[in-house]
């Protein structure tokens, strides 16, 4: 199996998953976005900029690769983050539209790779200074995972707030080919 589709499907959920989890979240009130509930980056606000920061983050690292991929050039002149908690939003409708904008150009870049990009070995600075060098499709996998693990906190917060996201499950957009079956 070839990782590259697989890259792309979760370009998509995550796409799909954040469309759904800022859905959920608009109807709250800014105090309920706010408030520190003792998760890892505090509040959902907090998780949700968290999630946009290290994505900003992994993102700058892959505009070095030697493919130098041009759609990339916008997050080259994006600012780097200074920390992990950092609030690049502190307006819910601000995050909104640059969460969408991100997930469009990680959706486009997706569709840029090409299988042998995926078995370079990237070499970059972590957050303390530290050097990693590391198959960059294997990179792009940590990307989407940390995505993952982090919105679900949120769909956690969402809960306790009382607001279902509904399925979150990557099953829902993976093609079923029973239903080609069923109507071919």
């Amino acid at each position: 199996m070839n990782l590259l589709p697989q890259i792309q499907l979760l370009s998509q959920y995550n796409r799909w998953m954040n469309q759904k989890v800022y859905q959920a979240a608009s109807g709250l009130n800014e105090d309920v976005l706010i408030a520190d509930k003792g998760a890892f980056f505090g509040s959902m606000l907090g998780t949700l900029n968290h999630i946009l920061v290290a994505d900003i983050i992994w993102l700058k690292r892959f505009s070095t690769h030697p493919t130098h991929h041009p759609i990339l050039d916008s997050i080259r002149q994006t600012p780097q983050p200074k920390a992990l908690n950092q609030i690049l939003y502190s307006h819910f409708y601000e995050l909104t539209n640059a969460r969408h904008d991100l997930d469009e150009l990680i959706i486009l870049w997706c569709q840029e790779l090409a299988e042998t990009d995926l078995d370079v070995k990237l070499t970059y600075q972590s957050m303390k200074g530290e050097t990693g060098i590391r198959e960059f499709g294997s990179l792009v996998l940590h990307f989407f995972n940390h995505q993952s693990h982090h919105r679900g906190q949120v769909t956690t917060l969402l809960s306790q707030a009382g607001v279902d996201v509904g399925v979150t499950d990557l099953l829902v957009i993976i093609p079923n080919f029973a239903e080609t079956v069923k109507t071919g």
